[in-house]
This record gives C-alpha cells, structure tokens and sequence, in this order.
C-alpha cells in the first residue's frame, strides 16, 4: 500500500518569533514546508531545528513589497512542492509611532508588507489551488491591535485590521472553490525578541491590560494555525479567532 503525499505549507516570516513556531508546530504535524524570509540565510537556525528534522524544508527569499519577489518565491514552493495545501502569511512589519509623526514612506513599508504583499500571495495561492481543482488554506497572523484601539500604532493596527477584512472578503469569494481563508489576532506574543526588550515597568502595564495576567506563547499562536489548517476546522471560514486572555472581551 502506498501511503498518501505529505501535506504543504508556506509559511511567511519564518526566521523567528511567531513564524519560527508556526513552522516547528506544523512540522510536527507532519507538514512538508517553503519557509520564507527577506533574507534567506536568517532561516539556517529553523533549518537545523530538530522539530523540522525528518520533513522536506524548501527555503525562499521573500520581500512581501516586491511583486517579483511573490510571484519568484510562490514559484520556487510550487515547483518544489506540486501542490501547496495551506499558506500562512505571517510576515509583517511593526511600527511604533505618534500619528503626527507617520510618513508615507512609514506608511508604504508597512501597509505594503502586512496587507498587500499578504494580499498578492494569498492571489497567487489562490490561484494555484483553483488551477489544480484542489482545496486550499489560508490564515493570516493578524493582532488585537486590528480590532481596538491603542495609541501610538496607528498605521500597523489599519494594516492588521486590513488583514481581517481581507480575510471575511476572499473567505466568501474562494468558498466556492474550497478554498478557507481566517485570521488569527494575538496580543502580545511573547517571543525571545519581546522578552529582551520589555523593562519590569513595560512588562506590568502591558500584563496589566490582559484579564488572566499573562503573555499568549508562540506556541499557543502555532497551534491555532495547525488547528485552522485541520480537517477539525473544515467548517470555518471567514472568521478571525483572537488569541488574547481576554484582551478584546473588555
């Protein structure tokens, strides 16, 4: 008896934080992976990680504001691949500023990281699927900051919120083809990265907002993705599942 392809993901951002563990957390869900970054060697360290060991891991270059740079990275994953069952756009870019301060080049790089190259690769996998008569999976790593307000992240939260709108439209759209689009809206994750840069003081006022006193884990973040990416979630679609101890039911 021949047993059944491995399933595919492509998962954006991948070299560390939420996407490092997104990676690792369908790996051992027995995904094969194109695993992305704008520069390919920041992705050596997943590649070494032991929870990838065993499954086949295609890295790719990836500028989300580059057009050239989608259409050549979501190439290189389908011919290594053939068919891609799920894609994870979790690449993004942060931004903490006034909004008086904002400049359009600010605004450019932001919106066009987290929203329109999200957008345009969400077209291309969409696209893909539908060429192969085959089902497909989309999530997309939004925030809370997408769905309340908070000052000093203006244009970053547009971008999330963008992405969540994103999500209900071509939910509706490709649900026809098969084809389940979500977000996931975390607060705040604590990665390696966060953890260095927080003070006590930022730490206490930032737990203070959430109602069960602690930080969501990128681990937490992974599994939300490998469960919209299961069969378990067949029957949602369109939907954005916030991963925030309470943060939003305020």
């Amino acid at each position: 008896m021949t047993s059944s392809p491995a399933r595919t993901a492509f998962v954006t951002g991948a070299s560390t934080g939420l996407g490092y563990a997104i990676a690792c957390g369908l790996a051992r869900d027995g995904y094969d992976l194109a695993v992305s970054s704008r520069e390919i060697g920041r992705l050596d360290t997943l590649l070494r990680d032991p929870a990838v060991q065993g499954r086949k891991l295609v890295p790719v270059r990836l500028d989300l504001r580059l057009e050239a740079d989608i259409t050549q990275a979501f190439g290189a994953a389908a011919d290594a691949f053939g068919d891609i069952d799920v894609l994870v756009n979790n690449a993004g870019r942060a931004l903490i500023e006034p909004a008086v301060d904002v400049t359009w080049a600010d605004w450019d790089d932001v919106v066009t990281t987290n929203l329109k190259g999200a957008y345009f690769l969400s077209q291309k996998f969409a696209a893909h699927c539908i060429s192969r008569n085959r089902p497909g999976c989309i999530v997309s790593i939004a925030s809370t900051h997408g769905l309340t307000g908070f000052a000093g992240r203006s244009v970053y939260g547009i971008s999330k919120g963008g992405l969540i709108q994103m999500s209900r439209m071509l939910a509706i759209e490709w649900a026809g083809n098969n084809i389940r689009v979500n977000a996931i809206a975390p607060a705040t994750a604590l990665t390696p990265s966060r953890q260095k840069m927080l003070d006590p003081e930022a730490r206490n006022r930032m737990l203070g907002r959430i109602p069960t006193g602690r930080f969501i884990t990128p681990e937490e973040v992974a599994a939300a993705v490998c469960f919209l990416a299961s069969p378990a979630a067949a029957s949602i679609t369109g939907q954005t599942l916030a991963l925030d101890g309470g943060l939003t039911a305020n």
